[in-house]
């Protein structure tokens, strides 16, 4: 059976062969078409400021794709698919040429090694929520319970200072 997943994309570094980073999330995208998933919402490309110590700019994006394959196998598809864009590990939150992760699948829980869904920080970051709603608004949390609307609303209340 096939499950719906939802999947973000990130890059803030140009590819030899694809430019500039949204040429980077567009091509990541066809690339999951290559791999055999079925794309069928795609955001559109939100260029975002850098979270941490990395210094340019990131084009964000969130696509929903359908697979037969367990969630395991589709989280090794698109390490697979970082490897190939030439991202290597390297310190948290550094730049990179593509970053591609699995934020959620349904009402899947699952935390297993590096195979976390849903995507522990999800909740807190705009940047992935802004392009989230525009291709899964009603999608609900299954922790939270919140849809990606409300996760959305939530993360952009101003925060108290004290």
């Amino acid at each position: 059976m096939a499950t719906t997943i939802l999947i973000a994309l990130g890059s803030n570094r140009r590819h030899g062969r694809h430019g500039r980073p949204e040429g980077v999330v567009s091509a990541a995208i066809a690339a999951l078409t290559a791999a055999g998933l079925a794309v069928t919402a795609r955001s559109r490309t939100h260029p975002t400021a850098p979270l941490g110590p990395g210094g340019r700019r990131f084009a964000n994006a969130v696509v929903t794709v359908t697979s037969a394959l367990p969630l395991a196998d589709v989280l090794l598809l698109i390490k697979r698919i970082e490897h190939d864009f030439g991202r290597r590990g390297g310190r948290r939150w550094g730049d990179r040429v593509l970053d591609l992760d699995i934020i959620g699948a349904g009402a899947a829980v699952v935390r297993s090694g590096p195979l976390q869904v849903p995507h522990p920080r999800l909740a807190g970051r705009r940047f992935v929520l802004d392009p989230l709603v525009e291709v899964a608004p009603m999608w609900r949390h299954p922790v939270r319970n919140l849809t990606a609307r409300q996760l959305r609303a939530r993360a952009m209340r101003p925060k108290a200072r004290g």
